[in-house]
């Protein structure tokens, strides 16, 4: 057998597994999609990572945070389902079947927040979750933008009042050392006045800020502003005296000590809490988780809302967060916002364990590719060694697949239309009788027996067959994007010695000449 002959047998054997790979990889979406393996293998991936490993994921606790997380509009949203009975009828039958199949697995005791794989009666779910919708739901399924903003304004009021106590308390000495003399009398009444506008003013400064219209920063800036106002009104209307000079003095200390540098003003004051007091926040027993406690008390839903949460929480997220916070400690070297932090830290982990939850569904799905090659091998009859065989014989058989091979190669120079390919190949199916099924043929030219022969099946040929299934099922196992690309470099060494047909007819034409 020369060269060319041995290309053309693999040429033909490689065709005919790409052909049984397309309809592999049929069978298998179908089958994943009906059964949503990749929405399942996200959600027990997801499971994992929030209870820390395979022995913790089903514990009641990581379930029902799971569920949480699923449940919340930005992950919901992601699962986008048709509308209406005829659009959705065949959703309902995929969920059934799935449902059906999930029946058999045995679930864990004691766990009633699972009532459906997904949650929450869900019957589907997103097959893929962005890390940065990931991490945004976590963080608020723990509640903590919620406790941030709490322990932001608990600490926010808090500054409020001690600066206003300071500027009061100048005002009050300046008093005493005066012994309220009645040259002051006028300058206090307008002191105090101005003092309740400034405190008027912070005051709407805090509710602006609760109410999410201002920033800390900016909020900072105006009451900034606030007191350069009052310290204004306080030099020009001042009597020419000392104490009065030294009191501004005062006021105009205080100014730059809090304002001057807000970032460090923010920092000192612990306005904005860093990655460590965000850890402490589902830390019970924390000062940071009393401090919001204290906080919460005039709200006894909030308060309430808190102790469940916080009493829900599984001890592996705990756990979690805190490495998390270890981590991002290590990163930078500056008090920055410890949510943003702790965002991109849950972002940087869940993709990481993705990535490693990814490889696993890889590595089952090839196993299920290889329990399904195996079977269209054994249904279509598919020998490697019987198509070898037929192909080194049959010269007309083998260029009939060449030609066709070749003619899909040079309308499909890649594999990006599949439905394209598949439409060709069928075709191809329908006109060549390939060296694969059931039929007396086959059976004759593999192991020497038919159904309607009066002899006994030939058990040891039928071991040789039974190999070639093996292998077919591993080819087919391989995919289809891999035959084609092998399929289209053979076409190409192949056709490498060929003269172009411009170059053959020009020399065609000079002989004649």
């Amino acid at each position: 057998m020369n060269l060319p002959v041995i290309l053309d047998v693999a040429l033909g054997l490689i065709f005919i597994y790409l052909i049984l790979s397309l309809l592999a990889s049929e069978i298998q979406e179908l089958i994943a999609t009906v059964l949503q393996w990749r929405a399942q293998h996200l959600r027990k991936s997801i499971e994992i990572f929030l209870g820390g490993g395979v022995q913790n994921s089903e514990d009641a606790k990581v379930i029902d945070l799971a569920n949480r997380i699923y449940s919340n509009p930005l992950i919901s949203s992601l699962n986008q389902e048709a509308k209406g009975f005829l659009a959705t009828l065949p959703r309902k039958c995929t969920w059934a079947i799935a449902s059906l199949s999930r029946s058999f697995k045995k679930e864990k005791p004691g766990i009633q927040a699972k009532d459906t794989i997904f949650g929450n009666q869900k019957h589907s779910a997103p097959s893929y979750i962005p890390a940065s919708a990931f991490a945004m739901t976590l963080m608020d399924s723990l509640q903590l933008p919620m406790l941030l903003q709490t322990l932001t304004d608990s600490r926010l009021e808090k500054f409020k009042s001690q600066r206003l106590g300071e500027i009061e308390k100048i005002l009050l000495k300046l008093q005493e050392q005066v012994n309220y003399d009645d040259n002051f009398a006028i300058f206090f009444n307008y002191a105090y006045q101005s003092f309740a506008e400034m405190q008027a003013d912070f005051e709407q400064i805090i509710y602006n800020f609760k109410q999410n219209k201002a920033n800390l920063h900016t909020s900072l800036n105006r009451m900034a502003e606030s007191i350069d106002r009052y310290i204004a009104n306080f030099e020009a209307e001042m009597p020419n005296n000392e104490l009065a000079v030294k009191a501004l003095k005062h006021l105009q200390f205080l100014r730059r000590n809090m304002f001057d540098d807000i970032q460090k003003t923010i920092s000192t004051g612990g306005l904005q809490p860093n990655i460590s007091e965000v850890v402490q926040i589902i830390n019970k027993g924390s000062s940071v988780y009393e401090e919001i406690k204290t906080a919460l008390q005039d709200d006894s839903e909030a308060f309430q809302n808190l102790e469940k949460v916080m009493g829900n929480l599984p001890p592996s997220i705990v756990e979690k967060i805190n490495l998390f916070a270890k981590t991002a400690r290590t990163r930078i070297q500056k008090t920055e916002s410890g949510v943003n932090l702790l965002r991109l830290e849950i972002e940087s982990s869940f993709n990481n364990s993705m990535e490693r939850a990814s490889g696993v569904y890889k590595r089952n799905a090839k196993g299920v590719a290889i329990l399904i090659g195996c079977l269209i091998a054994t249904s279509a009859n598919a020998d490697t060694f019987h198509i070898v065989s037929r192909l080194s014989k049959d010269s007309a058989l083998r260029e009939t697949i060449v030609n066709n091979a070749g003619e899909i190669i040079r309308q499909n120079p890649d594999f990006a239309n599949l439905e394209a390919l598949k439409n060709q190949t069928d075709g191809i199916l329908t006109n060549i009788s390939l060296p694969i099924g059931w039929n007396n043929v086959n059976l004759e030219q593999q192991i020497a027996w038919t159904p309607q022969k009066q002899q006994s099946f030939p058990i040891f040929k039928a071991l040789s067959v039974f190999m070639g299934w093996i292998i077919s099922g591993i080819a087919i196992a391989m995919g289809a994007p891999f035959w084609f690309d092998l399929l289209n470099k053979i076409v190409n060494v192949r056709n490498s010695g060929k003269i172009p047909s411009s170059s053959r007819n020009s020399s065609d034409d000079r002989a004649v000449g």
